[in-house]
């Protein structure tokens, strides 16, 4: 297990490309590095934060359609001007909300945690392996060459990004597409993941304040996965 330290040192290295900044410099993205989760599939507490999370949802969407919610209108521009259609390619967020009335889906306690969070707190929320990067994670504009592995009707297969498209990636290639449309299969949370980075994205409204609070409401609900947790977080933006 890594200490505080080595869970710092991912941090420290990881980057958000000038390219990304200059497209929008009001981008924020807080990183969390955590090792020593104790992994397991869904259960009571995490099936009751996505029912907190889903109620939570109808309660923002009771005075108008999710489209118009302030921080899911900025990422539909934000795609908009790398060349996405939000109508098409959705932020993780907005896809969450639209999915809220029938029912989040359960998957493991991890990712329900983050995609609880990321309900409750209205912010785009990414969960990693940590065990399964290669490399610090970079948020780059994509040459087009760059490997994505996904799956299509049921197979697995290697995508490449559209040149100029917002990616996550590390040294072995794309860990997240169009931002945070769609994560690669190989870094993705499962059962068995006991360390992890989490990415929570940030455009203008969300305040500093309200993006460390979203932060603080994840580590505080993971620490609860485990006697051992240790955490190490940071704020990459362009100040």
């Amino acid at each position: 297990m890594r200490d505080q330290a080595e869970l710092q040192d991912v941090l420290d290295e990881a980057q958000v490309h000038p390219d990304v900044l200059a497209l929008r410099p009001d981008y924020r993205a807080l990183l969390l590095a955590v090792d020593g989760v104790v992994p397991g599939p869904s259960d009571g507490k995490s099936e009751a934060l996505l029912r907190a999370a889903e109620q939570s949802a109808r309660q923002a969407l009771a005075a108008g359609p999710v489209e118009e919610l302030p921080h899911v209108a900025a990422w539909r521009e934000a795609f908009r001007a790398f060349g996405a259609k939000p109508q098409r390619t959705r932020s993780s967020l907005e896809a969450l909300l639209r999915r809220a009335d029938g029912g989040l889906p359960q998957v493991n306690r991890l990712t329900d945690v983050y995609n609880a969070i990321s309900v409750l707190h209205l912010v785009p929320l990414g969960g990693e392996d940590l065990d399964r990067y290669a490399g610090p994670p970079r948020l780059i504009r994509a040459t087009g060459q760059e490997p994505f592995d996904t799956a299509a009707g049921g197979e697995p297969v290697t995508e490449h990004p559209e040149p100029g498209e917002v990616v996550w990636c590390d040294d072995t290639g794309v860990t997240c597409r169009r931002w945070n449309w769609r994560q690669a299969r190989r870094t993705q949370l499962t059962d068995h993941t006991s360390a992890c980075l989490f990415i929570l994205d940030a455009l203008s409204p969300l305040t500093d304040q309200a993006l460390e609070a979203a932060a603080d409401d994840l580590v505080a609900h993971l620490q609860r996965l485990g006697p051992d947790v240790r955490v190490a977080r940071r704020l990459l933006a362009a100040t």
